[in-house]
């Protein structure tokens, strides 16, 4: 490897993709290079030297192969992992020994004489297996005994495999070093024949692949935990868009009350969902006939995404409409709900807006918890209810909520939304732009065909949260 890709050097900022590129292109020439000198010498040839020359080439083709799949992950980004090939043998000449920590592997060389039973070891080797230097080489009836105990019957088996049947070695165990670290070891060998066919020696090459293999783990890990991560965040949008389906109306498009008798209010209402978030928020929007013939009209922002939320935001509507149904007062119902979400294992804070209409009155009594208020549109002309005091729910405990009313007129159109209807926008301009539609909603027939303009007006993409509308239409 060239030196300014050493591990070594000090950290720097990563490349581009097109530096990434270059290096790539480089890389994939010089492995041409190497594999033409390759291609030159002769696999069994009988000139040591020449045979070290061709394992010194495999050598560096792997380490090239390695820097070209490291360039790549480098560019591309994590990919499934493959399984890392053998490393080839390497030359009797040993190129120094990389710091720890570098993918560069350190290399060995040793050959054994089977007809004297001497054994020579090149240094690097010495400091591979943690070997004092001054002593001598260990054979290869002594050297399993710096191998793992599991690891021992695969060296044994690769060994006997080359001396009996003239086998090349390749394959991988770990040793323990005198120091007690457990370092992986790549061999490679191959016998050498005498005269007569017999093995009269084995050399190889073996190459310190511990490093190499950390980080192949780390990676593969890395990209398990993305997996599980991303695994698990699809079960959970699932699980919330299925408890937000099973939760909010079961009414789609649009609904008329009451349900017997002459109708008062055409209501429609729409869900808008993030685009940038992959879980699903807290907001809901609801309508619902009260038992004395009022209807109960509500929306709401629990803060959050996930299951989490989307189970607290049921809750919650589940109680509005409990408390609503048992004719409970907004400004009431708004002091329980915040008592209810105070009182939660999981501190939250939430937003809405309670109103309940009266149709023999055609009075809307009606309060907010830190909620936008409603929008009333009458005439071409639109205006935003006055306020009554309301903090979110969940801010503060014993917090007292206070309503408001207000008498509404046949054609009348009345619109609730939550806070992330307008993407990019503030409050106040997110609410400018919906008064500004009111020209548009006189010239609307039903309550549906205003939510349709509310949604091509801010559109359904490029939206940070989730949203709700609820348009209600006095129609008598």
């Amino acid at each position: 490897m060239p030196p300014h890709l050493s591990a070594d050097r000090p950290a720097a900022q990563p490349p581009g993709r097109g530096s990434v590129d270059a290096l790539i292109t480089q890389t994939r020439q010089l492995k041409g290079d190497v594999d033409a000198v390759r291609r030159d010498t002769q696999s069994d040839a009988a000139d040591p030297q020449e045979r070290w020359q061709r394992a010194l080439c495999d050598l560096a083709l792997h380490q090239l192969n390695d820097l070209d799949e490291h360039l790549a992950q480098l560019r591309d980004g994590p990919s499934p992992a493959s399984p890392a090939p053998a490393a080839p043998p390497a030359d009797r000449a040993v190129p120094p020994a990389p710091r720890r920590g570098s993918l560069l592997s350190r290399v060995g060389s040793a050959e054994w004489n089977l007809l004297t039973d001497e054994a020579s070891w090149s240094g690097e080797l010495y400091e591979i297996l943690g070997r004092d230097p001054a002593a001598p080489p260990l054979t290869l009836d002594e050297l399993p005994s710096l191998v793992l105990d599991e690891d021992r019957p695969k060296l044994t088996a690769m060994v006997t495999d080359c001396l009996i049947d003239a086998k090349p070695i390749d394959g991988e165990f770990r040793i323990l070093r005198p120091d007690g670290e457990v370092r992986t070891v790549h061999m490679m060998g191959e016998p050498v024949l005498d005269t007569d066919g017999s093995t009269a020696s084995m050399w190889a090459v073996l190459r310190d692949v511990s490093e190499l293999r950390r980080s192949q783990r780390t990676v593969s890990e890395t990209r398990d935990s993305l997996q599980r991560h991303r695994h698990h965040a699809q079960s959970e949008r699932r699980l919330a868009v299925e408890l937000q389906e099973a939760v909010l109306p079961p009414w789609r498009g649009s609904l008329r009350l009451p349900h017997q008798g002459p109708k008062t209010l055409d209501l429609a209402a729409r869900h808008l969902s993030s685009s940038t978030s992959a879980l699903i928020g807290g907001d809901w929007y609801d309508a619902l006939e009260l038992a004395d013939g009022a209807t109960l009209l509500s929306v709401g922002d629990l803060t959050g995404h996930g299951v989490a939320v989307a189970s607290g935001m049921a809750t919650l509507l589940g109680a509005v409409r409990g408390m609503a149904m048992a004719g409970t007062q907004p400004g009431q119902l708004m002091s329980w709900l915040n008592q209810l979400l105070d009182a939660t294992v999981q501190p939250a804070l939430g937003s809405a807006v309670c109103c309940r209409y009266r149709p023999e009155t055609r009075t809307l009594t009606w309060a907010q918890a830190g909620h936008p208020a409603p929008l009333l549109f009458r005439d071409g002309t639109g205006r935003r209810l006055d306020t009554p005091d309301g903090v979110l729910l969940g801010a503060t405990s014993g917090a007292v909520y206070a309503q408001a009313e207000e008498t509404l007129e046949v054609g009348d159109l009345l619109l609730l939304h939550t806070d992330g209807l307008a993407p990019r926008h503030t409050g106040a301009d997110s609410v400018n732009r919906l008064l500004d539609l009111a020209p548009r909603f006189g010239g609307a027939h039903t309550a549906q065909d205003c939510v349709r303009l509310v949604v091509e007006e801010f559109g359904e993409s490029e939206r940070e949260d989730d949203a709700c509308v609820l348009v209600a239409r006095v129609l008598s």
